[in-house]
């Protein structure tokens, strides 16, 4: 009796010992399946993750900002240059940087184009030259030939660039003022640099650099003033009609100007000395009020301005970068830099009928821009009168 007491104890303790081990192996089991599902899951958080960051547009290129601790060095050197105590002080100023060609950037838009990946979606990029008081022109032109928007099945951005003005509050308010603009329309570009006159080749060729992180693949490019009439509308009509181009050839067309040089009567705006510029001939260049390009044409231009120093005359700039290139602009009788030509005094200089046939005008008032670009929209505008169609006749056919 005893025995079979104990043997049943025996294999009472051996089944409760049994029993024990397989919970245990099932929790361990159990235990494993779960850790590798949460490693899983880990994996493909992270994976999605890497996904989103990879697809997120950046604010701005590590390079970008980076930029923001560069200082360029005065070149004190310059001060040697035979005759340089006579010049202007500005003149002096532009020797003692002309080989600086990095600046801080202070806004930036890196996604105006969709990202480089995508830029190739955007037909027709507005690059304006735009000073930074200049808030009532800007303001206009986003409400007029500068909107961003789908034309004749074709993308319109718009870009501003824009330096520095002023010292101490001023600038800091003028700055202030760009980035609440930006803060409402992302369409400013600016680098901390003195926005002048002689400073705009400089603005050109920052932009070009621009261009090329961000926007590569755009098709076209106006390239104008804040205080251009521009008619983009036919803008698109005319580059959609190019024959054999969509962007990816050779176009540089404007007022063309050529056999000149250099200016050197020191009360002129465009005076450039021989310390600047020895050559009495300039190479044809477009008038920088405004002018069309290519994306192939931008990109050459970025190319050949690292091998050409900086002149202060931008269009002349641009023109230098065609020929090293072996490139030239042509003319296009749809843009007045120089101001439209109307036949008799007897007519309305800002009849709308005449506007309505170009594709740029220069120096308007912002409010002549607002109401131009309103009464050529007109459902009603008759074209026919006497005068008007013989000015089309002979300028526009």
């Amino acid at each position: 009796m005893k025995m079979v007491k104990m043997s049943y104890s025996c294999r009472r303790r051996r089944w409760k010992l049994e029993t024990a081990v397989l919970i245990f192996m099932l929790t361990l089991f159990v235990f494993i399946i779960l850790q590798k599902d949460n490693k899983n899951n880990n994996t493909k958080s992270q994976n999605t993750l890497s996904k989103t960051k990879s697809n997120s547009r950046p604010l701005a290129s590590p390079d970008v900002l980076l930029s923001s601790t560069y200082k360029c060095e005065t070149n004190l050197s310059a001060s040697n240059i035979s005759g340089f105590s006579t010049l202007p002080k500005h003149t002096q100023d532009f020797l003692f940087y002309r080989h600086c060609r990095h600046f801080p950037m202070l806004l930036n838009n890196p996604g105006k184009c969709g990202g480089p990946e995508n830029s190739a979606d955007v037909f027709l990029l507005l690059v304006i030259k735009s000073s930074p008081p200049n808030y009532e022109r800007r303001e206009v032109l986003r409400k007029t030939w500068a909107s961003e928007r789908l034309e004749n099945g074709v993308w319109i951005r718009t870009v501003f660039l824009s330096g520095t003005t002023g010292q101490s509050f001023e600038k800091e308010r003028l700055n202030k003022l760009l980035e609440m603009e930006n803060r409402e329309n992302q369409d400013i570009i600016q680098w901390d640099f003195e926005d002048s006159f002689y400073n705009l080749t400089l603005k050109q060729v920052l932009f070009l650099e621009w261009m090329e992180k961000f926007c590569p693949d755009v098709h076209f490019l106006l390239n104008g003033d804040d205080d251009i009439f521009a008619n983009t509308d036919n803008m698109v009509q005319y580059l959609k009609g190019l024959d054999d181009n969509d962007g990816s050839k050779h176009l540089f067309t404007g007022h063309l100007i050529q056999y000149v040089g250099p200016i050197r009567e020191p009360a002129s705006k465009y005076y450039i000395p021989v310390q600047i510029q020895e050559s009495d001939s300039y190479p044809p260049y477009c008038g920088g009020g405004g002018f069309l390009l290519s994306g192939f044409t931008s990109r050459i231009i970025y190319n050949m301005s690292h091998s050409i120093t900086l002149l202060p005359i931008d269009d002349v700039y641009m023109g230098m970068c065609l020929e090293k290139a072996g490139l030239k602009p042509v003319s296009h009788m749809g843009v007045k830099t120089a101001g439209l030509y109307v036949p008799s005094d007897k007519l309305d200089s800002y009849d709308p009928c005449y506007y309505r046939e170009v594709l740029l005008v220069h120096r308007f008032l912002p409010h002549q821009i607002f109401i131009m670009w309103h009464e050529i929209h007109r459902e009603d505008l008759v074209c026919g009168r006497k005068g008007f169609s013989d000015f089309v006749s002979k300028k526009f056919r």
